[in-house]
C-alpha cells in the first residue's frame, strides 16, 4: 500500500482512475476523523468501498399526502411527530410493540413496528420522519406495520428520492446517507476497473450477469430485478471462491503431501477388537471400513467423523490410532480442554489395561524433569499414544514416527491449529465432533474434509427426557431429583456463570452451591466445579464424581464435554435461556449413558421468543443432528460453534443457509475449474487467482506452490 504522504502530495488529475489501493482518508468527503469510524466497519481502502454493501434497498413511490392513503396501498408519507408508546410483551399480546403517530398538514397515521423495543431511544416528539410500507386498517384508522423510515433533519427537503435506494449499516460518525453519498463519488471510477472472472458462455450458462454491472446494480439497483441479478452474482462470486479455496487446499494436500500408508489384516483387526468388551454398532463398522481405506494410501487421510454424543465416536478413533501402532507409528490425540484430554486418556486406559501400547497424558500443567522425561520419551519413540490439549502444539514436541493425528471437538480449534500439530510430518488425521454438522457447514467449514458419520447409539442406553419448567415448578422438582439422589443416582446443575453479576437475575454457580448444599440438599454430598479452580482440584473433583462419592456436581459448562458417569440421570440447566441449542444438547449429551433412564431439566425465566423456541425443540428431539440444522437456522453460521475458529470465512453477502442450491453451483464450478487447470495459472483465470490471494492468503493453497 502507498504511503500516506504520496497521496498527500500527489498532483491533481481528474482524468486519472482512482487507485484501488488508496486510503479511504483521501476520497472526497472523508477526510481522517471520518476514515476512523470507516477502518471501524472495515473499510480502510478505496476497494475495501466496494464491497461495503447494503443492508437493505428501498423502492419507494412518490410522496403522498396522508389524506390520500388507502388500504392496500404501498406509500411513502412524511411527517411530524405527535405521539409514541412502547407497549412490552404481554400474555394476552404475544409480542412487544412500539407504535408512533405522525401527521402532516392533510391527517395522521398510525406506525407500528412489532419487536420495535430499538426502536424507543430513535423517536421524539416534533420529530419529522418519512416511512415507506403497506396501508392497512385498524379499527377505522389508517396505519402503516412495520414501515421501513428515516429521520428527516428540519431543513431537509421531503423528497422520497431521500428515501429510495440503498440503505447501508450505519455507525457512529457515518449516516448511512452520508455513506451513500461518498460510496456513490467513487463507484463509477472503481467500477471502470474490476476485472471479470468468467468468459461470456459460462456467464450465460449460468444465468449471471458481469461482475461491473453486479457492482453498479448492488449499490445504484434501478429496480427489484436488476437487484435480484446482483445479489445472485455476489453471492456466487463469494460461495465459489471459498469452494475454489478449499478445492485447492484439498487437491494439495492429496498430491503434494505423503503419509505413511498402513498395512491392515484380519489378524490386526481381530487383536483390536479384542480391546472393545462389546460389538461395535454398524455405523461404527462403517466408519472404521472407510477409515482403514484411507489410512492404507500414501495420500494422508483428511476426515471428519460427526457422531451425537454418545455414539461411539472415541471407540473408532481408538480403533484407527490402534492400527498405527500396529505399524510402529505413533498417535497423538488432541483435545480443547484438560478435562476432555482427561476423560480420553481415561477411556483408553480402560480398552488398553494389560496391553503393550506405551501411553501417556501431556498437559500445560506438566514442567520440569517430569516433562523433560516424557519429551525424551516421545522424541525417542517410546511412547505410542500421547493424549494431551494444546499443549501438543509447543515446539519443544517432537514425535519420531507421528502416523496419526486425532483432533476432538475440531470446532474448537483453528484449521492452523490443525495444520501446526502436523509439523513437518502428513500423518493421517481425523478430526471428531459432537455437535453435528449440518449439510451447509460440511460443504464450507469442513469442505476440505471427508466425512464419516455415526447416526446410530450403543444399544442397552435409556431414554432421555427433557422438561421445561418455570419458576414455580422448582420446589417439585427438589422433590423429584431428591428421589432419585436417594435411589443412588447422581445429578449435574449447569450455571451460566460462576459469580453473581449485578443488575441481573441470571443465577451463578458459587452461590446457587451455597444454597442447594445447605438449604435444599444438607443430606447428600454437593460439590462445585468451575474453570477458575486450580487443575489438581478439578481433576480431584471430578474423579470422586465419577467415583460415585459426590452426588450433586454444581459446574459451569466446563462439563459440557468430557465427563462420562454412566450413574449421572439428571441434568438440571439453569439459565437455559443464555445456551445456544447445541450447547444445550451437549450438556444434555452427559446423561442418558447408562441402562437407566435420564432427566434434563431447562430453567429460564424469559419472554424470548427464540428462547422458547430452542426448548420446544429440545422436549422434542434428541436427535442431534435434527438440532443442529434448527441450530445454524436460529443463531446462523458465524455462531455455530460459539467460537470465531471454525475456518468458516466472513460472508459480506452470501448466507449460506438461504443461498445453498447457489452453494452446491459454486462447489460443483469450482471443483471442475481444479480439474482443468490444478494452480490456475492460465492467461484466463489470472483474476481469479489474484482474487483468491487476496481473499485468502496461504490459506488458498497457491501461495506455497505457484
Amino acid at each position: 500500500m502507498a504511503m500516506v504522504n504520496d497521496y498527500m502530495n500527489e498532483p491533481k488529475n481528474t482524468t486519472k482512475l482512482l487507485d484501488q489501493t488508496m486510503p479511504v482518508q483521501f476520497v472526497k468527503g472523508v477526510g481522517p476523523a471520518r476514515a476512523e469510524a470507516f477502518e471501524r466497519i472495515g473499510v480502510k481502502t478505496v476497494a475495501d468501498i466496494l464491497e461495503y454493501f447494503p443492508r437493505d434497498w428501498v423502492f419507494a413511490p412518490e410522496l403522498t399526502k396522508i389524506k390520500q392513503i388507502r388500504p392496500g396501498q404501498t406509500v411513502t408519507i412524511s411527517g411530524i411527530v405527535e405521539s409514541l408508546d412502547y407497549q412490552d410483551y404481554q400474555p394476552y399480546r404475544k409480542t412487544s410493540m412500539f407504535e408512533v403517530y405522525i401527521a402532516d398538514d392533510s391527517a395522521r397515521c398510525r406506525l407500528i413496528w412489532f419487536h420495535g423495543s430499538y426502536l424507543r431511544d430513535k423517536f421524539e416528539p416534533g420529530m419529522k420522519i418519512m416511512v415507506s410500507g403497506k396501508v392497512s386498517l385498524y379499527k377505522h384508522q389508517l396505519q402503516i406495520t412495520n414501515p421501513k423510515l428515516i429521520v428527516l433533519e428540519d431543513d431537509e427537503h421531503q423528497s422520497e428520492e431521500k428515501f429510495s435506494g440503498p440503505v447501508y449499516p450505519a455507525c457512529a460518525n457515518l449516516s448511512s446517507r452520508l455513506i451513500k453519498t461518498i460510496i456513490q463519488t467513487v463507484l463509477h471510477d472503481i467500477i471502470k476497473q474490476l476485472g471479470e472472472f468468467f468468459d461470456t458462455d459460462f456467464l450465460k450458462k449460468n444465468s449471471l450477469i458481469t461482475r461491473k454491472h453486479a457492482f453498479e446494480w448492488i449499490h445504484s439497483p434501478a429496480n427489484e430485478e436488476q437487484l435480484t441479478q446482483a445479489k445472485r452474482r455476489l453471492k456466487y462470486d463469494e460461495l465459489f471462491l471459498m469452494q475454489l479455496a478449499m478445492a485447492l487446499r484439498r487437491y494439495k494436500l492429496q498430491h503434494f503431501s505423503t503419509a505413511l500408508p498402513l498395512s491392515y489384516n484380519d489378524r490386526i483387526d481381530s487383536r483390536i477388537r479384542r480391546r472393545f468388551p462389546f460389538l461395535l454398532t454398524a455405523d461404527q463398522n462403517d466408519v472404521i471400513e472407510e477409515i482403514v481405506a484411507d489410512m492404507s494410501r500414501a495420500v494422508p487421510m483428511n476426515r471428519l467423523l460427526q457422531g451425537d454424543v454418545g455414539s461411539g465416536k472415541t471407540v473408532v478413533a481408538l480403533y484407527a490410532a490402534l492400527l498405527a501402532v500396529a505399524n510402529k507409528g505413533q498417535v497423538a490425540i488432541m483435545a480443547p480442554t484438560e478435562i476432555l484430554a482427561g476423560q480420553h486418556f481415561l477411556s483408553i486406559e480402560r480398552f488398553l489395561k494389560g496391553s503393550n501400547v506405551k501411553r501417556l497424558l501431556i498437559t500445560g500443567g506438566i514442567g520440569g524433569k517430569e516433562r523433560k522425561k516424557m519429551l525424551a520419551e516421545i522424541k525417542a519413540g517410546h511412547i505410542d499414544i500421547v493424549i494431551g490439549t494444546v499443549a501438543l502444539l509447543e515446539k519443544d514436541i517432537q514425535f519420531r514416527n507421528l502416523a496419526m493425528v486425532v483432533i476432538d471437538e475440531q470446532h474448537k480449534f483453528g484449521v492452523h491449529q490443525r495444520a501446526k500439530l502436523r509439523k513437518e510430518t502428513t500423518p493421517h488425521c481425523l478430526v471428531m465432533t459432537a455437535t453435528p454438522i449440518p449439510r451447509t457447514l460440511a460443504m464450507t467449514a469442513f469442505g476440505d474434509l471427508d466425512v464419516s458419520t455415526i447416526k446410530s447409539s450403543p444399544p442397552g442406553r435409556g431414554k432421555v427426557i427433557t422438561r421445561y419448567l418455570q419458576p414455580h415448578d422448582r420446589a417439585k422438582a427438589y422433590e423429584f431429583i431428591r428421589a432419585r439422589l436417594k435411589a443412588k443416582k447422581q445429578a449435574y446443575f449447569v450455571y451460566p456463570r460462576i459469580v453473581d453479576s449485578q443488575g441481573d437475575n441470571v443465577k451463578a454457580a458459587t452461590a446457587e452451591y451455597k444454597m442447594l448444599s445447605e438449604e435444599v440438599f444438607p443430606e447428600f454430598r454437593v460439590e462445585l466445579l468451575h474453570g477458575q479452580m486450580k487443575s489438581d482440584e478439578k481433576q480431584r473433583i471430578m474423579a470422586e464424581f465419577r467415583n460415585g462419592k459426590i452426588d450433586c456436581l454444581i459446574a459451569t459448562v466446563i462439563i459440557e464435554v468430557g465427563l462420562d458417569v454412566p450413574n449421572a440421570t439428571i441434568m438440571v440447566i439453569e439459565g437455559a435461556d443464555r445456551f445456544g441449542l447445541a450447547q444445550l444438547h451437549q450438556l444434555r449429551g452427559r446423561i442418558g449413558r447408562g441402562q437407566n433412564d435420564s432427566y434434563c431439566l431447562l430453567f429460564a425465566e424469559t419472554e424470548s421468543e427464540i428462547a422458547k423456541n430452542r426448548f420446544d425443540i429440545m422436549v422434542r428431539s434428541n436427535d442431534g443432528f435434527e438440532i443442529a440444522e434448527r441450530d445454524l437456522a436460529i443463531r446462523g453460521p458465524g455462531e455455530f460453534f460459539s467460537t470465531r475458529q471454525h475456518g468458516l470465512p466472513d460472508f459480506k453477502i452470501a448466507n449460506i443457509i438461504e443461498d445453498f442450491d447457489l452453494l452446491k453451483l459454486a462447489r460443483k464450478d469450482a471443483l471442475e475449474l481444479v480439474k482443468q487447470d490444478t494452480m490456475l495459472t492460465k492467461a484466463e483465470h489470472k483474476n481469479v487467482r489474484t482474487a483468491l490471494i487476496e481473499r485468502f492468503g496461504e490459506t488458498a493453497g497457491l501461495v506455497d506452490i505457484a
